[in-house]
């Protein structure tokens, strides 16, 4: 990727993915500013798998936009290894986005007239380094799938769909917001294995929004926001399979 302007990262360490220094949101001005975002310091290290928690409001998906690409911010800054993410211009955010990130949302977003398989085809024909849709679909558990529609697929398996349409181009960082929120519990888990599987095989680090404090339990780390803040952090010492979690 290209380099940024050389900036001061001497507070952040080299095998950080990502981090934020002083990260901060402002929706609006005067009296009717909104400050989604207020002072956000955050590390994602490689390989884990962090959970987000915290009410509608708190600046989780605000968040995950930002260090994704997809937003930025008022003031503060994003690294990804090191390089300033906020002092890239469009077209490098663009490469970033297209080559280093992978995004699963609630809504799983699928082309109704292509397949399981020809929507993951759409990402890896400008992924750099793709694996075949096949591949991806088999990671997720879909390889009997492959040639079905939308229509032809449960919630829970579109989700999938769009899961290995997110990993098909290898990323190095997998976000997810509320990948689970439209899906009854055991189907939500079926998909929370999927990431699992993703988090562990490929070795991207994945960071997850959710409503639901149960899915804390799968994650290496557990992040608690409130008021645009971080506002708790804890580490689990064993994170229990998808399986083992109490919906």
């Amino acid at each position: 990727m290209p380099h940024a302007a050389a900036m001061d990262t001497s507070d952040v360490a080299p095998e950080k993915v990502l981090a934020t220094r002083g990260l901060t949101k402002v929706y609006g001005s005067g009296r009717s500013a909104v400050h989604a975002l207020q002072d956000v310091d955050l590390d994602l290290e490689q390989g884990e798998l962090v959970v987000l928690l915290g009410p509608s409001g708190s600046g989780k998906s605000t968040l995950l936009n930002i260090v994704g690409g997809l937003d930025t911010p008022t003031s503060g800054r994003v690294y990804f290894r090191g390089a300033e993410l906020t002092a890239y211009g469009e077209s490098e955010l663009t490469r970033y986005r297209r080559d280093r990130v992978g995004f699963v949302f609630q809504f799983y977003n699928l082309i109704a007239s292509l397949t399981a398989e020809e929507n993951v085809a759409l990402v890896t024909e400008i992924a750099p380094d793709p694996m075949p849709p096949a591949e991806a679909l088999a990671m997720v558990g879909l390889a009997e799938r492959a040639h079905h529609f939308p229509a032809e697929l449960s919630g829970g398996e579109q989700q999938r769909v769009a899961i290995a349409r997110a990993i098909a181009k290898r990323p190095e960082i997998l976000l997810c917001d509320e990948p689970t929120g439209a899906l009854d519990s055991q189907t939500g888990i079926l998909v929370l294995e999927a990431l699992a599987e993703v988090n562990r095989e490929l070795g991207a680090t994945t960071a997850l929004i959710t409503h639901n404090t149960s899915i804390a339990a799968m994650a290496h780390r557990v992040i608690r926001m409130a008021d645009g803040r971080i506002a708790d952090t804890q580490v689990n010492a064993e994170p229990v399979s998808p399986r083992e979690i109490s919906w």
